[in-house]
């Protein structure tokens, strides 16, 4: 994939990118092609393959010949490569980032660093792939073991299919294929229809540090995905995206193991004794970077009574200095969403909680696919903007008394991904630790917290299994039981 612009007449063209799938280690052209559209100025952005069964059928067997390959190679090898891709990664980030911002709509300094840290997901990824180790289990705690030794040593699980979103579409994919290939194993990956030219970019990493052929296949388009998890050559399924498709791949993954980052409804929590100075800030950059797509991002914020009226006039100020405009502005804090259906969908919700009787403090309108930051109050927990996941740049506040009843709503909620709490207390951060139902929890921070080396996931309808190059790892391999009768 090249890029370049030029200028005629005062404004900047910029050609259409090609993408190509990537099988056995050849690029292919596809039958038919889509078209990848700037979701803010409504050019095209790329020119993709719509894949066929036939070339999922060819990159599932490519990715079967290399198993053994892959699954040979030294681990200081596999880290080399990865390393490989992490120093073309730096030297690539600005143009990277810029496909990104046009795909998506993304701001163009959260599509930058985006990238940049994608550079640590590689590079752990690097580091785990010599660290994956066995376990001495002592059998001579029974009688019938004495004598014997038993060891449990860890193998790639074979073909890997990842399937990724739109929203942090290259962090994601190296939060896949990085940890995978680390493991040993051989991946086909199916990129977001919305996002495909930014992983395009990543995968052509890949293939300039040296990735050997069939070890990473890449098809496209909407029906790959359905048809990917049900081929019975994928021995692993790792996915991140809707609790509907999530729960449809796991319906047809079998006995298969899968990995599950699913939806949240972001919720945060400032206590009485919580810092504003620190806390106001965050809920407000939190709830709205990334126009809201991000299935951490603080949607539902609950506030002792102490604070509601103070806190609600800070962070109404705090999101009302919040610039909207071009994502590729270096400016711009909050670009478009993925399309104007998802916007659409956006204030569809908003329009329903106030007919309901909420109240908008902020934003509440829509241009095309950019909707602006709103801040909610009067909701209820029964509206889809507080029960459900959103994923749009919009906020909703509600005053409590009660922290147990607060800890009892959201262990309550289907979803259980990750919720922030802020006090100065360690009685209630530990009551918060061993209440709340939850995969993770961040004391004096928001719901919108990870970083790459940390085991990410969560429970409930938010997802099965662990992300993170470690963890990852570890649910990519399988374990073998060896006994030396000595």
């Amino acid at each position: 994939m090249s890029e370049s612009s030029t200028v005629r007449g005062g404004k900047v063209t910029r050609e259409i990118l090609q993408v190509k799938m990537l099988i056995g280690g050849q690029w292919r052209a596809g039958q038919a092609e889509f078209e990848d559209v700037d979701p803010y100025r409504h050019e095209v952005v790329a020119r993709v393959p719509e894949s066929t069964l036939e070339d999922l059928n060819d990159a599932l067997d490519a990715a079967v010949a290399a198993r053994p390959t892959i699954a040979a190679m030294p681990a200081y090898e596999r880290a080399a490569v990865l390393r490989r891709v992490g120093h073309l990664l730096v030297e690539r980030a600005d143009r990277i980032a810029e496909v990104m911002a046009r795909e998506t709509g993304k701001a163009i300094k959260d599509a930058k660093a985006e990238v940049l840290r994608s550079q640590d997901t590689i590079t752990l990824s690097a580091e785990e792939a010599v660290r994956i180790e066995g376990e001495h289990v002592p059998l001579d705690s029974a009688p019938m073991g004495v004598g014997k030794l038993a060891i449990l040593l860890r193998f790639p699980v074979g073909v890997v299919a990842a399937i990724t979103p739109f929203n942090a579409p290259f962090n994601l994919a190296c939060h896949k294929v990085a940890p995978a290939i680390a493991a040993g194993n051989a991946v086909v990956l199916k990129p977001p229809s919305a996002a495909p030219a930014v992983v395009h970019a990543l995968v052509e990493l890949f293939v300039d540090a040296g990735t050997p052929p069939g070890v990473l296949n890449v098809v496209y388009g909407r029906a790959m995905g359905p048809a990917l998890v049900r081929d019975p050559r994928v021995d692993f399924i790792t996915f991140t995206g809707s609790g509907r498709t999530g729960a449809d791949i796991k319906a047809a993954s079998g006995l298969r193991r899968v990995a599950l980052e699913l939806g949240n409804n972001g919720p945060t929590i400032v206590h009485a004794d919580a810092n504003l100075d620190e806390a106001t800030p965050l809920c407000a950059r939190n709830a709205m970077r990334l126009a809201g797509q991000s299935c951490v991002s603080v949607q539902n914020l609950y506030v002792h009574a102490s604070h509601y009226d103070d806190f609600l006039e800070r962070l109404v100020a705090a999101v009302r200095l919040l610039k909207m405009g071009d994502p590729l502005d270096p400016r711009t804090d909050v670009g478009t969403l993925i399309d104007e259906a998802a916007a659409k969908r956006v204030e569809e919700w908003v329009e329903e909680a106030r007919a309901q009787g909420a109240v908008a403090l902020t934003g509440a309108r829509r241009t095309g696919a950019q909707y602006e930051p709103t801040i909610l109050v009067n909701v209820q927990p029964t509206m889809r903007v507080v029960c459900d996941e959103i994923f749009g740049p919009v906020a909703s506040v509600r005053a409590y008394t009660d922290l147990e009843a607060v800890f009892a709503e959201i262990s309550r909620s289907r979803y259980g991904l990750q919720c922030g709490i802020f006090t100065q207390s360690v009685a209630i951060a530990l009551q918060a630790a061993r209440t709340l139902r939850t995969g993770g929890i961040i004391i004096n921070g928001t719901s919108t917290w990870r970083t790459d080396q940390l085991a990410y996931g969560g429970i409930k309808d938010s997802g099965i299994g662990r992300e993170g190059p470690r963890y990852a790892i570890r649910e990519m391999t399988e374990e073998r039981l060896i006994v030396f009768n000595c």
